[in-house]
């Protein structure tokens, strides 16, 4: 009686496992984020410098090591850089989250929002690659537009912040009556 009773469990278990399985494998083929909701995500960070977004990026796995670095940077709001750094080594912390703390402005701006830096380090674990897609296009957004440089047609000049582009031909024209009313 009692081998029927685990042989009819063990059919039963073979039975559905693959039918789990397959279901499992369907869910981590779906994308829990969709690039909108990433380009959201992404938006306050994407322009970051490289170091830094990485840094961000995988401090936020670690949302709860992630707001305790956040604790101690508003405690000791003179700890900056890798002064700071030293003096959390002992500290529980992944790496990433400890080296934050060189960055406390960073860290306690975006502590603010603890669902942020969950769905944030949700997001990197689950879409690494769609993640970094989602900030390369903030930063090739950001960009700015191809820079005018000098021509044998025109020539770029800047002047008090603002750039003025003239053809050298007006350029020439103003300049020849510099020289004449200098000489007169």
């Amino acid at each position: 009686m009692r081998w029927r009773s685990i042989l009819t469990r063990l059919v039963g278990a073979l039975t559905f496992a693959p039918m789990l399985f397959a279901g499992a494998v369907a869910a981590q083929d779906a994308k829990p984020f969709s690039n909108e909701q990433l380009d959201q995500l992404t938006a306050q960070i994407a322009l970051y410098p490289d170091s830094l977004l990485a840094q961000v990026l995988m401090a936020a796995t670690y949302p709860e090591d992630f707001a305790a670095a956040a604790a101690w940077s508003k405690a000791h709001p003179d700890a900056k850089g890798d002064d700071a750094v030293k003096m959390v080594e002992n500290e529980p912390w992944d790496p990433s989250v400890a080296s934050l703390v060189a960055f406390p402005e960073v860290l306690i701006t975006l502590n603010q929002s603890p669902d942020w830096v969950r769905n944030m380090g949700d997001a990197f674990l689950a879409q690494p690659d769609d993640v970094m897609n989602s900030c390369s296009g903030f930063a090739r957004r950001r960009r700015p537009p191809a820079t005018l440089s000098r021509t044998n047609k025109s020539r770029c000049r800047c002047r008090r912040l603002s750039l003025h582009r003239r053809p050298l031909h007006r350029l020439w024209s103003s300049s020849s009556r510099r020289r004449r009313r200098r000489s007169s």
